[in-house]
């Protein structure tokens, strides 16, 4: 490792670059796919598991709501242990803790084992991935960094298609008796390669003594996140008793407390003070929740809709999804061309290309004797082509409002918030879908009407929408 400890060191002082970059970027994507197979391939495989370990409708919606808020409330914390404490470290703690978080997924006994091991996938995958962001940008430089950051568009697009197929196909085969539990073990070998490239491929960065944590932040954003997520999710199940509702009420004024507490301990506050006094950022944080309230959560409805409304197996439950995936990767590559020549309303443009097909798709099972994977097809499309067009330029709109030296924690907590409202998308629309059920509605009732309701929050985003910036900030602006 001394050669590669001198590379970094020679390309600050002679502004040549990392002669491994390019393996370090494939160690990064490797880490990152773990990420996206683990946060997707569970919502097909839910159904077996519940049917294997038992529990309840509500353990279904805990299996993605616990990793997603674990990631969320942990994320900008783990970006600021790299930056104390060397990225190098954490990545590689990060990969070990992940893959042994997996295999105990894999080897859980009940569900609330599983869910709590789930919280520990959640809880490494936010010390994993903030490092491997940061460690591009110090191994490429400058002139490379928007080609480096391009190869995580077709990664993730792919990771989207392929893994709720891949989790189907893992759990029909039924691999030596193993069931459900093969959807964790694939990242094993995935942990293995991040490991062993972490080791033999980055380089070792120092880490800044100085950089300050912020223990009493966390603590108060990671319970107020967990005092609105638990009872949205429990409160269905257990009748709606008066504390729900009090324990709503405090993660909103958790919430608030959090924000008055940064604002007067700016020195090692989570979220620079700036942004919370930016109405045009804060605006933005509202449109990620929104949309990503609704796209997460309406595609675990509509994997729990064909499982246990219509019967599909979890491999054609995966093929089922697939339209969306493939509706994004048809419109992606154009969402930068037409955000630059059209600004803001490209991105509204896709959302509301993104509403119709869930009308669509609303439209097509409604009042349906026998729904096919066919009948699903032109909304999923639809909705995956409005996708494609507003999510690839969402993150440079909001960032267009903050100033240079506020990118890097404004990204971070982006990313954040991003993982928080699939959380909570979960815990809601899987909570709405499940009353209905509840109240001996048909599924496909359920779906419809469920359909209709997460476009409430794609509206929400909408109007959100209008408060950010005209134009997106360019590609590797800071």
């Amino acid at each position: 490792m001394l050669t590669d400890a001198h590379d970094i060191t020679t390309q600050t002082a002679t502004t040549q670059p990392f002669a491994r970059r390019w393996l370090v970027l494939a160690i990064v994507l490797v880490a990152e796919v773990m990420d996206l197979i683990d946060g997707t391939i569970v919502n097909v495989a839910a159904p077996a598991i519940r049917a294997d370990l038992g529990g309840s409708a509500t353990t279904l919606q805990w299996l993605g709501a616990a990793y997603t808020l674990a990631f969320a409330v942990l994320l900008i914390t783990g970006g600021r242990l790299g930056d104390r404490f060397g990225r190098r470290r954490l990545f590689a703690i990060g990969v070990v803790g992940f893959a042994t978080a997996s295999a105990l997924c894999a080897a859980a006994p009940s569900p609330g084992a599983l869910i709590a091991t789930r919280v520990l996938q959640g809880a490494f995958g936010a010390l994993l991935i903030p490092q491997g962001f940061g460690i591009i940008k110090e191994v490429f430089p400058e002139h490379e960094l928007t080609k480096a950051f391009a190869a995580f568009g077709p990664v993730i697009g792919l990771s989207a298609v392929v893994s709720p197929i891949i989790g189907g196909a893992l759990v029909d085969a039924d691999l030596l008796g193993s069931g459900w539990r093969a959807i964790f073990l694939v990242n094993l070998p995935l942990g293995i390669v991040g490991l062993v490239g972490a080791l033999r491929v980055m380089p070792r960065l120092a880490g800044d003594r100085s950089a300050r944590l912020d223990p009493v932040g966390a603590t108060l954003v990671t319970l107020a996140s967990v005092a609105l997520i638990y009872p949205l999710v429990q409160g269905r199940e257990l009748g709606w008793p008066l504390w729900c509702f009090a324990l709503l009420g405090a993660g909103v004024c958790g919430f608030a407390a959090f924000v008055r507490y940064e604002r007067r301990h700016r020195e090692r506050a989570l979220i620079a003070p700036s942004l919370l006094r930016n109405r045009t950022y804060t605006s933005g944080l509202l449109v990620l929740v929104c949309f990503f309230a609704a796209m997460i959560g309406l595609n675990l409805v509509l994997s729990l809709f064909c499982q246990l409304g219509e019967g599909f197996s979890p491999l054609r439950t995966g093929l089922t999804l697939a339209p969306f995936a493939v509706g994004v990767a048809l419109t992606a590559p154009v969402a930068y061309p037409l955000a630059q020549r059209f600004g803001r309303s490209s991105l509204q443009a896709g959302m509301v290309v993104m509403a119709a097909g869930f009308v669509l798709l609303a439209a097509m099972v409604h009042g349906a004797t026998g729904v096919t994977s066919w009948t699903l097809v032109p909304g999923e499309l639809l909705a995956g082509m409005g996708m494609g067009v507003a999510l690839p330029p969402l993150f440079d709109f909001i960032l267009a409002g903050v100033k240079g030296h506020e990118v890097g924690s404004a990204s971070g907590v982006l990313n954040a918030v991003q993982q928080f409202g699939a959380a909570l998308g979960i815990a809601v629309l899987a909570t709405i879908f499940f009353a209905y059920i509840d109240h001996g509605h048909a599924p496909t009732t359920a779906m419809t009407n469920t359909t209709l309701l997460s476009i409430v929050a794609l509206a929400l985003a909408l109007l959100a929408s209008w408060l950010l910036p005209r134009r997106a900030r360019e590609l590797g602006a800071v």
